[in-house]
């Protein structure tokens, strides 16, 4: 249920994890930081571990509503359509108030298997692989996994590098080697 206090409490989260980190956020910081009681916080969360869950599934509905909009053109070729998703991903990686994909963050702070933290992370990491897959099947390609694997691996490598080397040029670099995987799938 989403209410003002709910939506405030999990943008001051969200603020707060991406700029410090999940793990180094404290429940302690998070309210007082809203300027609230903890017990408000726990009156719309129930745990830490699901405001961080809330948090991903924000950020991951925030993610493709922007890719939708930026690719958004539905008489697109199937491969530029593809092309296009790539090219968004990697603008908004390259982007200055670029933070690191959320869903990376989280399974790196949250490396246990059994982690809902960490399950979550890997779905959203699978929507984006099922998603690529999805437009290169449309495309016609011969082994769309095989194409959405490299495809994720490009974008993924790109964000923790630009996350980490800022002006790197890995976005353009990773630009560069997606359309030539692209434009070689068969």
């Amino acid at each position: 249920m989403a209410t003002p206090m709910r939506e405030h409490i999990l943008g001051v989260a969200a603020n707060l994890f991406s700029n410090r980190g999940i793990n180094a956020t404290s429940v302690d910081t998070i309210v007082a930081e809203a300027g609230i009681a903890k017990v408000t916080l726990y009156k719309y969360f129930k745990s830490k571990e699901q405001l961080i869950v809330e948090y991903l599934r924000q950020y991951d509905d925030k993610l493709w509503k922007r890719l939708k909009e930026a690719t958004g053109k539905s008489e697109t070729a199937p491969k530029a359509k593809l092309a296009g998703l790539v090219d968004a991903i990697l603008d908004w990686i390259g982007d200055e108030d670029f933070k690191g994909f959320a869903f990376i963050n989280a399974t790196v702070e949250f490396p246990q298997l059994e982690s809902t933290v960490h399950q979550t992370s890997i779905e959203f990491a699978r929507t984006l692989r099922d998603t690529l897959t999805q437009l290169a099947r449309e495309a016609g390609i011969r082994k769309p996994e095989a194409l959405a694997l490299q495809l994720a691996l490009v974008i993924e490598g790109a964000a923790i590098t630009e996350t980490t080397q800022r002006g790197s040029g890995a976005v353009d670099h990773a630009r560069e080697l997606a359309h030539i995987v692209i434009n070689s799938a068969t």
